[in-house]
């Protein structure tokens, strides 16, 4: 009899098989922080979102209390969506008479504050009692009804003409329509 020999089989060797499972290894390692550092993204930009609502919220606050608020610091905490957020506000003067400027920044709790990248969010708003005086080159607005009584033409002029007419509108039927009439400044002259 004779020996029988072996065909010869195709297949990949011991050491390619290893090479090729260090590829995929490397690969969805390398996959896996791509994914974690989306999460970690997503959860940061969460919370700088919530922190500019509370943020936001509070210069809302601030500017609807009856009396103004006094200048100074303040800060607090807060229990906002599942979470404990920590607040600091800034009061100050502005350069027209009158109106304070406001500075919220909001931070979680857990977070510590010993440096200035730990707030997460930084708003500004302005509050004011200051009535500045009036313009002549602002437009004043007059009522003129839409649908006046019928053969007499309504003007500012004629107001007369607008008695026993029934205001309308096409947004609102029971509510008159406003057009602006523009004061035009008269230019000063040079001599």
């Amino acid at each position: 009899m004779r020996p029988r020999r072996f065909a010869h089989v195709c297949g990949f060797t011991l050491i390619e098989v290893m090479v090729a499972l260090a590829i995929v290894t490397l690969g969805m390692a390398a996959l896996l922080g791509t994914l974690s550092s989306a999460a970690s993204t997503t959860g940061y930009l969460q919370d700088k979102t919530l922190a500019e609502w509370i943020a936001l919220n509070q210069v809302a606050t601030v500017r609807l209390q009856s009396a103004g608020p006094s200048k100074g610091n303040s800060d607090g905490e807060i229990d906002y969506a599942g979470r404990k957020w920590k607040w600091s506000q800034t009061v100050d003067d502005m350069q027209i008479p009158g109106v304070l400027r406001i500075d919220v920044k909001v931070r979680p709790s857990d977070v510590t504050a010993s440096q200035d990248k730990a707030w997460y969010a930084d708003v500004s708003g302005v509050f004011g009692n200051a009535v500045g005086q009036p313009r002549g080159d602002l437009p004043t607005w007059t009522t003129i009804p839409v649908n006046p009584t019928p053969g007499t033409q309504p003007t500012p002029q004629n107001p007369a003409a607008t008695r026993g007419a029934t205001p309308t509108s096409p947004f609102n039927p029971a509510t008159p329509t406003t057009v602006p009439q523009v004061n035009t400044p008269v230019p000063p002259t040079h001599q």
